[in-house]
């Protein structure tokens, strides 16, 4: 969660457009999130969000504004989107862990490849990920041979193995069943209450947005129409579509 005095920028999109085609998939888009802040992106279906939040790494391009993450404008040609992406992690709906290489292995991969981390000091790394993750027993297993709800924790563990400063969630449990959702959250909090970790969450639980969340962003139609605190976007939120979304969802 973010402490009051941080006060710096992580992640600032300034005027953004996207377009796919004649699809206009983001419109003039303005969000500023700091450093060590939580901020949920809620909203229906087809409203931009995973378009939003996978811009951020640059697995999305722009076509008109600016988008700074960690100081580093994505749309200048000479920014290096492969350093941007050592301080901002990714965790998708569907793992995307590799098939062919343990669970260890799997997180000890990019660190050896980007970073050139001693392999001592990754596998102890990598180790105690596992144990944050109550997954110590599955180091030497592959991916397949574990629940879904497992892989999604490797997959988190992976992104942090990396130490970020950044990690993105695009719907990380919207592909689990619902008893393996609650392990994946419990995880996810805890890195919340990490100061120092900024985190982006696309995401339906709105159980998880109230506990963890500073603010939620609400979209629809590629446009930000609602960004407030989180007790005050759930208590009273002033936009009509916002209201009428959570009255569907919450119980």
């Amino acid at each position: 969660m973010l402490e009051e005095e941080s006060g710096m920028s992580m992640i600032e999109f300034k005027d953004v457009e996207k377009y796919y085609g004649d699809f206009h998939a983001l419109k003039d888009i303005n969000l500023d999130v700091e450093t060590g802040e939580t901020v949920v992106l809620i909203g229906p279906s087809g409203s931009g969000k995973s378009t939003l939040i996978r811009s951020v790494n640059g697995l999305e391009t722009i076509q008109k504004g600016q988008l700074i993450v960690n100081g580093q404008d994505l749309a200048d040609p000479k920014t290096n989107l492969n350093r941007i992406r050592k301080d901002v992690g990714m965790v998708f709906q569907h793992f995307n862990l590799y098939a062919n290489k343990t669970v260890l292995e799997n997180i000890m991969l990019a660190p050896r490849l980007v970073l050139h981390r001693d392999e001592a000091e990754n596998k102890k790394v990598a180790m105690g990920l596992l144990e944050r993750v109550n997954l110590v027993d599955q180091a030497n297993k592959y991916p397949s041979t574990l629940s879904g709800g497992q892989q999604q924790r490797i997959a988190i563990a992976r992104s942090l193995a990396m130490k970020p400063k950044a990690l993105l969630f695009d719907e990380p449990t919207s592909a689990l069943d619902p008893e393996m959702v609650n392990d994946v959250l419990k995880f996810m909090r805890e890195i919340a209450q990490d100061s120092s970790m900024t985190m982006l969450v696309v995401t339906h639980e709105m159980g998880f947005a109230k506990q963890v969340a500073d603010r939620v962003i609400f979209m629809a139609d590629g446009q930000i129409l609602e960004d407030s605190p989180t007790k005050e976007f759930f208590e009273q939120p002033s936009e009509p579509r916002a209201r009428k979304f959570l009255s569907q969802i919450v119980h």
